[in-house]
């Protein structure tokens, strides 16, 4: 896989609060490019990484991550939610 072949594409994930995130699309060549689109037109934050996104795009939509890249997702939710002004339902902090 190239570096034109991974800028391509783009794997979006839906977190709700409560359970694993999940693959809510995916997808290569104009399909990625639709997908960065609507996340630029909501204001969704888009966070850039080759190696995360080649083992992202293992995933099947509606995939829960594996495990294995909880504490990583978790790392980039939170640095979202902050940059975004936004906290965790019922969070303190």
């Amino acid at each position: 896989m190239t570096d034109k072949d991974e800028q391509n594409k783009a794997v979006a994930l839906t977190y709700d609060g409560q359970n694993a995130p999940t693959v809510s699309a995916t997808g290569s060549g104009d399909i990625a490019e639709q997908i960065l689109a609507i996340a630029k037109e909501y204001e969704i934050p888009i966070f850039e990484n080759p190696e995360l996104l080649r083992l992202l795009a293992t995933l099947d939509l509606g995939d829960e991550i594996p495990e294995t890249l909880y504490l990583c997702i978790a790392q980039i939710i939170a640095f979202a939610y902050r940059i975004q002004g936004k906290s965790p339902e019922n969070w303190d902090g």
